[in-house]
């Protein structure tokens, strides 16, 4: 039978996302009322249900309802059994009684009956269909929208029977998402499924703030010791017996050893037998006499909590004997909370652990493992190079990114032509606050870690400024003031006596041999952050704005003796702030001498297919354009407005194209009459991005023209997964920003530049938001100037 939504609470029950699931339901029902939305049914077993379908399903839609707004409208058929039923929330709308033939029937008229239902996503593992296949089948038949069935096992060598399922399965579904290359490849050499029809999307992983293991040990009470642990819902089949059998022989070479077994007894095996399996291992515990080294945490944990056991985990263990388990989301989360694995080969495993990230070990070899687990202990520099590369390689499978891949293959099937609408995740300042020490920004972080080795730049510390400046104009948070000081004082700690600024500081608050390099750029980008923040002398303390100026003045001394195209660009952005409400003579010719060098060079390099201020696009292009506009606003030079239109225009049609932004590669740069065959792919930086849709907020405040604004949209969703990966580029999780975009990966670190882009681009966005209402944003083919 099918029923509504059960209104009851699912009380006493502890899910592995409890954090999470009373939040799912918000973005869900804010979306319920918006007609534009397509909407999608998850077939799915799900929580309360104590199953890793259930937990995966919860992870992925609460993944996509996070990542998108007035996009998909997401309802769920919750899989049971007659002798297993469940209080859900109001997510789910339908019960799909898998022993039930009449339940397969009036799911599928409930289907077919909805109009607005365009597709159908089905979670199959054969043990949920088990007793009913031929129904499934039929039911697959009967459903008359889109589906895609999501397929958690492939087993090898089929038998006729069970290729006959899946011949029949194929026949009646629009597409197969399977979670690892081995799947991909059975199901097509095996069961003859065309690979046109496949899409492979790795089980999702959470993000990771990742904490120091000696902080976690001592809040669990584990200090001193060497954990290794292994958790999921307990059963046989996870060997637990074969790590028990090594332990003695580990024990002898590291006595601190302790295992964890993190995970209670998987329900259906509790129904069937009890505890006996449990037991069984207690009893091996005594007989061995490991009462001391090993502990049972007999639970089905929270999120945050599991989280913290594997990140203080030194070894993470996987021992299942099932060869043909293909996937495991238990190794995934263990991978990307950056524990070394030895796992036993299944298929997942054996992708996942090539190119030391990971050992695998033969099944229920109590030997082998033993001896890895020694190697492991006693190299240190080994189980980093092991964390480090698990981490990079589990990095595409964020639940972030797990959305976007789902998304985009829904695209595909919906009968709407939809346009993925991000949600901008909140403003986190987070990791800023941890590259800063109490004397400035720090340059680089390895992973979310500031390096502190990398010691500090200008440059870092002139865009923070900016961008803190930004976030107290938006929020007049008291703390900010702290950082803008901190910041300040820095650059002013770089000045030279004769007005100039010196770029590198190491950890010692030494000048570094690196400043011997052109420093034009660096000068510039100082001027642009005081000129920034003298245009705040409304808001900020008037000490800070008369030392603001004082400093100013002495670095715009030697202004006109700057060259360097970017520097010319960054003097006068920051001369045109800190002049914004009377320019000064002096300065306005500045101006007028720097913009006309950019006139002189405009004239000299554009024509009618390069309208371009030099012969090749670079770097912070969108900068060039944006100072000769500041340069018309503070002197009335139309010649000034008219290159800076022309030739912003004439950078987004080389970078801004099909609803997405690719800027130009630093791996090669746009050279004017030179045909390319081949379009660079990769290294794309934040920066770049960031400074576009400054460029951008500037040109829409000045012509108030719709395209501006709706590019400064499609600009930023590339931190979001609008970009050629597909993954996300901003880590929600920490606050911090990927150091680049590479052709076939992201660059995981996140350092003082690319987290000050992503967040001044962020508070410009917000912003505008603010300013102009949802209900009048601009469309892509919006041609109406918008009025104030």
């Amino acid at each position: 039978m099918i029923n509504n939504v059960r209104s009851k609470q699912h009380d006493g029950y502890v899910a592995l996302n409890e954090t999470i699931f009373s939040e799912i339901n918000t973005p869900i029902q804010k979306q319920n009322n918006n007609n534009n939305k397509s909407e999608v049914l998850i077939i799915t077993s799900y929580p309360p249900r104590e199953c890793g379908i259930a937990t995966y399903s919860q992870d992925l839609i609460f993944a996509l309802n996070n990542k998108f707004e007035n996009t998909f409208d997401i309802k769920i058929a919750a899989l049971e059994t007659k002798n297993n039923k469940y209080s859900y929330g109001k997510e789910v709308v339908s019960i799909l009684e898998t022993e039930n033939e009449n339940s397969y029937r009036e799911l599928a008229e409930q289907i077919n009956n909805n109009a607005s239902l365009e597709l159908v996503l089905i979670q199959h593992e054969f043990g949920l269909f088990r007793t009913n296949e031929t129904d499934f089948i039929q039911f697959l038949k009967n459903i008359k929208k889109s589906s895609i069935i999501v397929f958690h096992t492939v087993l090898p060598n089929p038998d006729t029977l069970l290729k006959k399922n899946i011949a029949l399965i194929n026949a009646n579904v629009d597409s197969f998402v399977v979670m690892t290359n081995n799947s991909a490849r059975l199901l097509h050499q095996d069961y003859g499924i065309a690979m046109a029809k496949i899409s492979l999307i790795p089980h999702g992983t959470h993000l990771v703030k990742y904490t120091n293991k000696e902080v976690l040990k001592e809040k669990h009470n584990l200090l001193g010791r060497q954990v290794i642990s292994t958790f999921g819902l307990l059963s046989s089949g996870k060997s637990i017996e074969t790590t028990l059998d090594a332990m003695p022989a580990i024990i002898e070479k590291n006595p601190a050893v302790l295992f964890l077994i993190i995970g209670k007894t998987h329900p259906s095996v509790v129904l069937e037998e009890g505890e006996k399996y449990r037991d069984s291992l207690k009893q091996k515990i005594e007989t061995l006499g490991l009462q001391q080294h090993v502990k049972f945490i007999n639970a089905f944990l929270p999120l945050k909590e599991l989280l913290e056991y594997l990140q203080l985990t030194d070894i993470y263990l996987f021992t299942s004997k099932d060869p043909n388990q293909a996937v495991s989301g238990t190794f995934s989360y263990a991978i990307s909370c950056g524990c070394p694995v030895i796992s036993t080969p299944i298929p997942h495993a054996t992708e996942l652990v090539k190119n030391k990230g990971g050992i695998t070990i033969d099944f229920g070899n109590s030997k082998q493992l033993a001896k890895q687990v020694i190697v492991l202990l006693d190299n240190p520099v080994l189980c980093k190079e092991i964390s480090n590369n698990g981490i990079h390689k589990m990095a595409p499978t964020a639940w972030e990114n797990s959305a976007l891949a789902h998304a985009t293959l829904f695209q595909r099937f919906l009968n709407k032509k939809i346009k993925l609408q991000y949600i901008k995740p909140s403003i986190n300042l987070n990791h800023l606050k941890e590259l800063t020490t109490s004397f400035a920004m720090i340059q680089f972080s390895i992973i979310n870690k500031p390096d502190l080795k990398s010691g500090y730049t200008l440059d870092d510390n002139a865009r923070a400024l900016v961008a803190m400046c930004q976030h107290f104009e938006l929020t007049n948070d008291p703390e900010d003031l702290v950082y803008i000081h901190r910041y300040y004082e820095f650059i002013h700690f770089c000045q030279q006596k004769d007005g100039t600024f010196l770029n590198y500081v190491n950890t010692d608050k030494k000048f570094t041999s690196q400043n011997s390099e052109n420093l034009e750029d660096s000068n510039g980008r100082a001027i642009w952050a005081l000129g920034f923040l003298i245009s705040m002398y409304q808001l900020l303390p008037e000490v800070l704005i008369l030392k603001a100026k004082k400093t100013m003045q002495d670095a715009i001394a030697n202004a006109t003796a700057m060259h360097s195209t970017r520097a010319m660009a960054f003097t006068i952005k920051g001369i045109y702030y800190s002049n914004k409400r009377a320019m000064v003579f002096e300065n306005k010719k500045i101006i007028k001498t720097l913009a006309n060098r950019l006139v002189q060079m405009y004239r000299h390099e554009s024509k009618p297919t390069w309208l371009w201020f030099e012969s090749y696009m670079t770097y912070g292009n969108s900068i060039l354009p944006e100072a000769m506009l500041c340069a018309y606003l503070a002197t009335g030079e139309m010649k000034y407005k008219e290159i800076a239109k022309t030739s912003f225009d004439f950078l987004l049609s080389k970078i801004v194209s099909q609803n997405s932004i690719n800027v130009i590669s630093n791996k090669g740069w746009l050279h004017n009459d030179i045909v390319v065959n081949k379009k660079v792919i990769g290294g794309e930086q934040p920066i770049d991005v960031a400074y576009t849709i400054l460029a951008l907020a500037k040109f829409f405040d000045t012509f108030r023209t719709a395209h501006y604004q709706y590019n400064m949209e499609t600009a930023f969703s590339w931190f979001l997964g609008n970009n050629h990966l597909r993954q996300i580029i901003y880590n929600p999780c920490t606050g911090g920003c990927y150091d680049g975009l590479e052709e076939n990966y992201v660059n995981l670190n996140q350092g003082a530049e690319s987290t000050v882009s992503y967040l001044m681009a962020r508070l410009t966005i917000e912003k505008y938001t603010r300013e102009i209402p949802s209900n009048r944003l601009p469309t892509k083919n919006s041609n109406l100037a918008l009025t104030n």
